[in-house]
């Protein structure tokens, strides 16, 4: 019995370890479905989509439409590397995908980064409020400083 009381605080501390060590921890909340808002806070046509974290991996998909058509689409995804390092990966239209790497993370943000990258080199997600998500791609274009803010509200998925 008195190997298991000294072992106990032991195996309390690794499970404690295991759980902080999720390297899906710092972006876990993007999880769900999410509605563009417009300026006016009417929804703007725009879903997306981010399964919840599973064997090293989250896939996200977003979709705008316009009259109802179509006219963009992304594929998405967070996995990590063999550092246990996020990389954020994206597919705009279909085109070859562009990886940003984790750059800073926590109080429900995480921004990726990809200073090679034409534009954007920074990726940011930032859950706003509970039911809200605030993301933002920015960089320099032509020599010039962009950003573009995309805010979005919770949703039903489908």
């Amino acid at each position: 019995m008195k190997a298991i009381s000294a072992l106990l605080p032991v195996l309390l501390a690794a499970a404690g370890t295991t759980a902080q060590a999720d390297p899906f921890a710092p972006v876990a909340w993007m999880a769900g479905c999410w509605e563009r808002q417009g300026p006016d806070g009417s929804m703007a046509g725009s879903v997306e989509q981010w399964m919840a974290p599973a064997g090293g991996l989250m896939l996200g998909m977003a979709r705008t439409l316009k009259n109802g058509r179509a006219i963009e689409f992304e594929f998405m995804q967070i996995r990590a590397d063999a550092d246990g390092r996020l990389i954020y990966i994206a597919q705009p239209q279909g085109r070859p995908p562009t990886s940003f790497k984790l750059l800073s993370s926590g109080d429900a943000q995480a921004v990726f980064e990809n200073a090679a990258h034409d534009f954007p080199q920074r990726v940011i997600y930032r859950l706003a409020a509970p039911d809200q998500l605030a993301a933002r791609i920015e960089g320099l274009r032509q020599g010039q400083p962009r950003g573009i803010d995309f805010a979005m509200r919770r949703a039903p998925c489908p």
